[in-house]
């Protein structure tokens, strides 16, 4: 966690001298409000990285000298075959299009997410996949 923690370390300084270049050139106060608090949020997560890198057994990505064999084989359970993520994607896009344009498209794009997410949750209990 030590190669994250460092990254945002960066990320906080870089975003520290790009609020006050903006903020020199521009005086823009919007501008200059995000990039400092884009440089914040870098920082909360380089330190918990940094703080939590202290505190816990280095990982096999923090060992220079580490093999691919070190690593944990088992990440989860990801499936090969699923569409269902597709039609979770498409239906969510659906929902964010009737927030802008129409209640009835908001409406049909909340029942197709509800039906996609019923499909994607039991999709290992029935047919050719079944447990």
């Amino acid at each position: 966690m030590k190669v994250e923690g460092a990254f945002f370390a960066a990320g906080t300084a870089f975003y520290g001298i790009v609020a006050a270049l903006y903020w020199w050139l521009s005086k823009d106060a919007t501008g200059t409000t995000v990039l400092a608090l884009t440089g914040a949020m870098a920082f909360l997560i380089g330190f918990y990285a940094l703080f939590t890198s202290r505190r816990v057994y280095p990982r096999p990505e923090d060992d220079v000298d580490g093999e691919i064999d070190q690593a944990d084989p088992e990440y989860g359970f990801f499936s090969p075959h699923s569409w269902w993520p597709l039609a979770v994607a498409f239906s969510s896009a659906t929902v964010g299009a009737g927030l802008v344009f129409a209640a009835w498209l908001m409406v049909l794009g909340v029942m197709m997410l509800l039906a996609s997410l019923v499909g994607w949750v039991f999709e290992y209990y029935r047919g050719e996949f079944a447990h």
